[in-house]
């Protein structure tokens, strides 16, 4: 168990090397369970996911000294112009690390990421209805409910909904 907290935290762009890394934070059942990822994705799989990464992802991750304890994904929109302006967030913290404030640490950067570097207007994100701690720290980063998603996801051998959430930043507003 780790004995640090978020202060020993720091975020920075993932690196195709980061797979291995990456793959652990998967690998925990906690992790797994509030994604869409599907568990026993192979090292290569992950090897090859950090390595090709499709066009407008950003991956950052959160490293406490050389171990990588969370990672989050900004899904951007180049080729579409009229959604260039929206990002799409996922993100995982490792299991050990869960509730130590990774998940803020990675949502603050990649929100500043997104706001000052991005000039993203909308960021978008779906989070399970019984993800209460998850739900907790994005309203607190400014999302808003925008709606339920019935059955949005087959996990753990059953249909379950999840909340669209999101951020809007209203330029000059």
């Amino acid at each position: 168990m780790p004995t640090g907290a978020a202060k020993d935290v720091t975020v920075r762009r993932a690196e195709p090397s980061d797979y291995e890394g990456v793959a652990r934070v998967f690998a925990g059942p906690r992790a797994l369970w509030g994604t869409l990822q599907v568990p026993y994705t192979s090292l290569e799989g992950w090897r090859k996911k950090m390595a090709e990464p499709p066009e407008g992802l950003v991956v950052l991750v959160a490293c406490a000294g050389s171990e990588i304890v969370g990672m989050v994904g900004l899904h951007t929109h180049p080729s579409r112009p009229r959604r260039r302006h929206v990002g799409e967030i996922g993100m995982a913290v490792r299991d050990d690390w869960q509730g130590k404030g990774v998940g803020s640490a990675l949502m603050r950067e990649v929100i500043e990421l997104s706001d000052k570097w991005l000039n993203l207007v909308r960021l978008e994100l779906s989070v399970y209805t019984d993800n209460e701690p998850a739900i907790r720290l994005y309203k607190r980063c400014g999302f808003t409910m925008e709606g339920t998603l019935a059955a949005f996801a087959f996990r753990d051998g059953e249909y379950v909904d999840a909340y669209a959430m999101a951020r809007v930043r209203r330029p000059g507003a």
